[in-house]
């Protein structure tokens, strides 16, 4: 993924930007302070990907003085996660905002194209699973991926998965979701080519420890290119997946 750096240093090479005018933007400061919160500015050039938002814990006036931060200095599209329904209503009524609840997500701006080598395909065990397969979901969406839901096809009842041979044999990263004894990881990354990311739910009855049961079978899978991110963290994820979507020959 190119960074807006690389971009910046592009036009100055092609003759669409100066070298003064490209200095000015790089001299930009990095990040403002609004009092509650240091917002990044520069993490999309260092990055390639703007801030996120973390909602959990951040009061909805927090928030909106985020977001007009980060609109004002030009982000465009804005992922806000962990996102609850109440702030969500408050957030509404001074910004454009779509909300996902199930998934708790929040997503200011419009979405971009995919642009990624590839397709993420996001599987889930069962049905339970499904909110933390959209919040990686939304999130790879919001990054420019092109994403293929398979939900419930989980070991319980093999063929449903091997229904889906054609998907998990073209993705080019499988973002494998489970709670319970967390199984299905080790299977698709037994059948898969491309990299594989576990993602935990804390589904499960008692002695699945809210997921700490799932985190270590998916720890000491014997498949390999199987990574696995912390219980229920799906934003995580997603991340990482389109990082993995559009990696360049460097």
């Amino acid at each position: 993924m190119k960074t807006e750096i690389k971009q910046l240093l592009e036009s100055v090479k092609n003759g669409i930007m100066t070298v003064d005018e490209a200095l000015l933007q790089i001299k930009t400061k990095p990040f403002e302070d609004v009092g509650y919160a240091k917002v990044d500015l520069h993490r999309k050039a260092r990055q390639g990907v703007a801030e996120v938002i973390y909602g959990a814990g951040k009061t909805a006036t927090q928030m909106i003085g985020i977001i007009e931060t980060m609109q004002r200095n030009g982000q465009n599209c804005i992922l806000i996660t962990r996102l609850s329904p109440t702030a969500a209503d408050e957030i509404r009524e001074k910004v454009s905002l779509r909300c996902f609840p199930e998934a708790h997500i929040g997503i200011i701006g419009e979405m971009p194209k995919p642009d990624g080598i590839g397709k993420i395909v996001i599987a889930t065990g069962g049905t339970s699973d499904i909110p933390v397969a959209e919040e990686a979901a939304l999130t790879a969406e919001v990054l420019g991926n092109e994403v293929v839901r398979l939900f419930d096809v989980g070991v319980a009842g093999l063929h449903r998965l091997l229904s889906h041979l054609d998907d998990i044999m073209n993705a080019s990263v499988i973002i494998a979701i489970a709670g319970m004894e967390g199984a299905l990881a080790s299977v698709i990354g037994g059948l898969a080519d491309c990299p594989v990311i576990a993602v935990p739910t804390s589904v499960g009855y008692g002695a699945s420890f809210g997921g700490l049961s799932a985190l270590l079978s998916m720890l000491n899978s014997c498949a390999s290119g199987v990574s696995v991110v912390n219980i229920d963290n799906g934003f995580g994820a997603g991340y990482l997946a389109s990082m993995i979507n559009h990696m360049e020959a460097k």
